[in-house]
Parts: C-alpha cells; sequence; structure tokens
C-alpha cells in the first residue's frame, strides 16, 4: 500500500516482543485508551508459535507526546501499510472495542489493496459495525466528565484518574479514540472470506449481544461466539482462556486458503 505524507515508518505502529519469530501472527488492536502494556504477558500465554504485534497508536503509551489521528480513515490506511510491512508469514487479527473495528477495517483495506488478509479475525466486546449504537457522545464531555466516564467503565486504574497530571497528557488520546468510534460510518462492501471469532462479556454495559450478532453479516464463513462472565473489560480478566482459545483454533484458521481476494 501506497504512504502518504508524512507517513510514520511502518514499524512503529506495532510492538512486539523480541524472540524468535512465531510461525503465525496476530496483529492486537486495543480498546479506546489501551497500550501495549495493557497486554503485558500475552506473548508469554500465546507461546512460542504465536509472534504478538501490539498496534501502538499516537498520543498513547510510547508515542504519548504525539499528536492523536483523528480520521479514522487514514488511521486505517497507516495500520494496513504497517501489517503489510511485517506479515512476511500468516497472520490473524484481534481487536478489542474500538479495536474491533479497526481490525475490521484494516482487513477491508488490505483486501481493497489486493494484499494478504488475515486468516480469521478476533473480535472483543463490540458490537456489529451496522447494527451499532451509540449510547453517548463521550468524546464531547469536559475534561472532568470523562474522567468519571473512564471510572464507570472500570478499566482505569483509580491511582491514574486521580492524577491531574497524567491525565491532561492521557485525555487528548482516549478523547480521539471515542471520537474515531462514535464518528464510524459503514461502508458497505461484500463481507470478507475469514472465519470471524467473537467474545463478549455476559454484563457488558456497553455491547448488547443481539446487536454484536451483525458481525455474523461481515464473514462469509460461519462466525463462531463465545460468551465470558464479566463487564465490558472481560477481555483482560480472562486472557488466559482467550490466548488459549486463538492458540487452540489456530490450526484449522490457518489451514484455509485464504489470499489475496477482490473488494467490491
Amino acid at each position: 500500500m501506497e504512504a502518504g505524507p508524512g507517513h510514520q515508518p511502518p514499524r512503529s505502529w506495532f510492538g512486539s516482543v523480541a524472540g524468535a519469530p512465531g510461525r503465525t501472527q496476530l496483529f492486537l488492536f486495543p480498546f479506546a485508551g489501551g497500550i501495549a502494556a495493557s497486554f503485558l504477558g500475552w506473548q508469554a500465554l500465546l507461546g512460542p508459535a504465536v509472534e504478538l504485534h501490539v498496534a501502538q497508536l499516537p498520543g498513547r503509551g510510547s508515542r504519548l507526546f504525539e499528536p492523536p489521528l483523528t480520521d479514522l480513515d487514514e488511521l486505517v490506511r497507516r495500520l494496513a501499510d504497517a501489517v503489510v510491512e511485517r506479515a512476511d508469514r500468516p497472520f490473524a487479527f484481534l481487536g478489542h472495542s474500538l479495536g474491533a473495528l479497526l481490525a475490521f477495517e484494516v482487513a477491508r483495506a488490505l483486501r481493497r489493496a489486493g494484499s494478504a488478509v488475515p486468516r480469521a479475525i478476533w473480535l472483543s466486546g463490540a458490537e456489529g459495525p451496522r447494527t451499532r449504537a451509540i449510547r453517548r457522545e463521550l468524546h464531547r464531555l469536559s475534561d472532568a466528565g470523562l474522567i468519571e466516564a473512564l471510572r464507570a467503565f472500570g478499566g482505569t486504574p483509580a491511582e491514574l484518574l486521580a492524577d491531574p497530571e497524567m491525565m491532561e497528557l492521557l485525555l487528548p488520546g482516549i478523547r480521539a479514540d471515542f471520537a474515531l468510534a462514535e464518528r464510524y460510518v459503514y461502508t458497505p462492501e461484500p463481507p470478507l472470506d475469514v472465519p470471524i471469532h467473537l467474545l463478549l462479556g455476559d454484563r457488558d454495559g456497553l455491547v448488547d449481544i443481539a446487536r454484536a450478532e451483525g458481525w455474523a453479516r461481515e464473514s462469509t464463513r460461519p462466525v463462531s461466539r463465545r460468551v465470558f462472565p464479566g463487564d465490558h473489560f472481560f477481555v483482560l480478566a480472562h486472557r488466559v482462556a482467550i490466548a488459549a482459545a486463538i492458540t487452540g483454533s489456530a490450526m484449522a484458521d490457518f489451514s484455509c486458503t485464504t489470499g489475496p481476494t477482490e473488494g467490491g
């Protein structure tokens, strides 16, 4: 895929644990405000056969002092370029919440470009792109209001929320993430010819399970579904089981023939 003006070096968009390359690769797209550190320990859970790459977006984590991107199309284009740069082996995607939308749109961008697409997509804590509902426009809240919303979600440490200086640094990236999710507009394309695995929390107040079933419209393959106990951040609480599910199904997913396909 062709880089645009001011394009970042592709390898800065994903972080990975040093070590021997795995036979397969997993590109992980975090939730709004999520950083690579949120997924410490996942590489060990996945084992040596799967090499983990966690998306690092501007304005967050190791790129905290870069201005965040607010244009979803540009963000997807840059992430797709970075995947192409790294994907020298079969690969899959995992995305949670906002990350699920990013994983889906990056897969479609790869297909449109005629590049290799993921052999499987794991979508966690997200409603289908055509059936999702925006309940609140969090990106429009005041700083104090946004902090209270984060406190209610339960995914941000209380001591961090209580640190005004740190929150001043973190809120622009978090606000940009919510804006990306809340301004998202679905563009019709043919379904992906890729297995989709849907992960949900049974007490997730941000996701309606019936609306999450909308992901079935985005793949020509049957969509599997697994519901875990927990709220919106069940993906962190159940990381051992989720990593085991990913590695356990990799043999079937990666045996599928999923070369470049034509977009609509």
